[in-house]
């Protein structure tokens, strides 16, 4: 009999202080990246219900802290919630428009009750939806998601632009040209860097170009000071 012989990955992740270190910094980047999505979504609708910083504020955090409570139990696999993998749960912008159309008409009391009913409507239907995965074959979702992708392009150019679309610098060259860096940073980690740097490279490029836009003047602590 041929003995099979015992190879050794030279690409394990490190154990002890080593491998924690490394999986703070990689929870970190997806902590960074997830971050803007989540937030996106109570900014938009509490700039349209018009709230005050203070309530802005509280919006956010409440986002935030449902999303990591919903992150946790998606690590473990229950009969009812759960898959068994470090799936981060936010918010889907599907539901900016209808939150904002009952947030404005009937209030912010009537938006949340909204939130629980369609939730505990979602929880019920969830398995009989599972049983129909098999009409929905990889050609249907990757199309569903590439159409989703594209419906957020504005987004992500008025991100590119400030943010802002009706204040007076939106669109300066200073926000593109912070924008693009941004891109040409991760780009070049993604290509060119080898093991670790290149996982983090959207880090790299967020913490760098976080760096450039406060020499550049454009970084204010003044509503968290």
């Amino acid at each position: 009999m041929k003995q099979a012989s015992a190879t050794v990955n030279n690409d394990q992740a490190p154990t002890g202080f080593a491998g924690q270190w490394r999986n703070f910094i990689l929870g970190f980047q997806h902590l960074l990246a997830m971050y803007s999505g989540d937030v996106l979504v109570p900014l938009l609708i509490g700039h349209y219900l018009h709230f005050s910083t203070v309530q802005m504020t509280y919006l956010v955090s409440i986002d935030i802290f449902m999303c990591g409570v919903a992150t946790l139990l998606q690590l473990k696999q229950t009969p009812l919630t759960g898959i068994g993998l470090p799936v981060v749960l936010g918010c889907a912008v599907q539901a900016v428009t209808p939150l904002e159309s009952i947030g404005g008409k009937l209030g912010i009391t009537y938006m949340y009750g909204a939130i629980i009913a369609a939730g505990i409507f979602v929880f019920l239907i969830a398995g009989f939806f599972a049983h129909l995965k098999r009409f929905f074959p990889p050609v249907v979702t990757g199309s569903l998601i590439t159409i989703i992708g594209f419906t957020l392009v504005p987004v992500g150019f008025q991100n590119l632009g400030g943010g802002n679309a009706s204040a007076s610098s939106f669109g300066a060259p200073v926000n593109l040209l912070i924008g693009f860096l941004t891109i040409v940073i991760i780009l070049l980690f993604s290509a060119f860097a080898r093991g670790f740097m290149k996982s983090i490279a959207i880090l790299i490029g967020i913490l760098l170009a976080s760096f450039i836009a406060g020499g550049l003047g454009q970084v204010s602590l003044t509503p968290v000071s």
